[in-house]
């Protein structure tokens, strides 16, 4: 398996924060997006490249065995504790085994690390041979953490994404309501034990990208509409996007600029809650009139002196 250097993906160094890796993830995601790079084959491995190293050295635990195993991070622990098992049993049968370890299949030649051909296809890498010989210790495979980016609107609809984690399709239902920062937990679709152990888990954490027309806060929205001068005078009617679609706004007579109006039951889907809904506040921006004709800048001074 190719060496990838997770800490250059992300532009950061190795005495990075927590807080500066999330950060970075978070900037080149936005950037790096499918939503905002269609066709873009190379904007897409990148992307993947990015979650990948974000999602190990995001995690602590995975970080520190990154840090020390380098490209063979996942399973470094268990090829030593497999190693010294082996020689126990070496020694105790007087420097004369019969079988021992046979070294672990890392994935040489791939193009990306295991972990990337598990969430994106493929067959991913990990321990191709079980130990010979007598030992018998189970490990627990590798939990596997994952940061899924939406966009607002796919976040506020109930649908299905399917991923692909060892060779196996698992096909999840996203609830609508999940919010930044959210995770889940699938038993069992992690990484494959060793020596016959448990799989690991599968993590998905929620990241919401920032939507150009709404703010979400909590499950209400928040958005933007502008009112011309005259409409913000006398009166009228102004139609206002909402996630749903467009609706029609009544505009009281006198409004001014900034004033907030708070629109019920138009806002995000509560999690988990049918048919429940935040709000949405409507804050108009009046504009001003421009390119006046010299009757109407006559109106105006009448309007002024009056």
């Amino acid at each position: 398996m190719a060496y990838i250097d997770y800490y250059k993906i992300l532009g950061v160094d190795k005495s990075a924060t927590p807080d500066d890796i999330k950060k970075a993830y978070r900037k080149l995601a936005r950037k790096l997006h499918p939503d905002l790079n269609p066709d873009d084959k190379e904007a897409e491995r990148q992307f993947k490249e990015l979650n990948e190293a974000n999602e190990v050295l995001s995690n602590p635990e995975n970080r520190a065995k990154y840090d020390k195993y380098g490209e063979h991070w996942k399973h470094g622990e268990e090829y030593e504790k497999a190693q010294q098992q082996q020689h126990r049993q070496y020694q105790s049968q007087g420097g004369n085994s019969g079988g021992g370890f046979s070294g672990a299949d890392f994935g040489e030649g791939e193009d990306f690390s295991d972990f990337f051909q598990s969430m994106f296809g493929g067959a991913g890498g990990g321990f191709g041979r079980s130990s010979r010989g007598s030992a018998s210790g189970k490990f627990k495979g590798q939990d596997v953490q994952a940061e899924l980016t939406l966009n607002l609107k796919d976040a506020a609809v109930t649908h299905q994404q399917t991923f692909d984690i060892n060779g196996k399709k698992v096909r999840i239902t996203i609830p609508a309501g999940v919010y930044d920062g959210q995770q889940i937990k699938l038993k069992g679709h992690g990484n494959p034990g060793f020596n016959g152990g448990p799989a690991g888990d599968l993590y998905i954490t929620f990241n919401i990208a920032e939507d150009p027309d709404f703010e979400r806060s909590g499950d209400d929205l928040k958005t933007k509409v502008t009112v011309d001068l005259y409409t913000a005078v006398v009166g009228g009617d102004v139609k206002v996007n909402t996630l749903a679609g467009s609706v029609n706004l009544k505009v009281k007579p006198g409004i001014q600029n900034g004033m907030t109006v708070r629109l019920k039951g138009k806002g995000f889907p509560v999690y988990k809650k049918d048919g429940q809904f935040g709000d949405l506040f409507v804050t108009y921006q009046v504009k001003l009139p421009t390119n006046l004709t010299e009757k109407q800048k006559e109106l105006f001074e009448q309007l002024k002196n009056s």
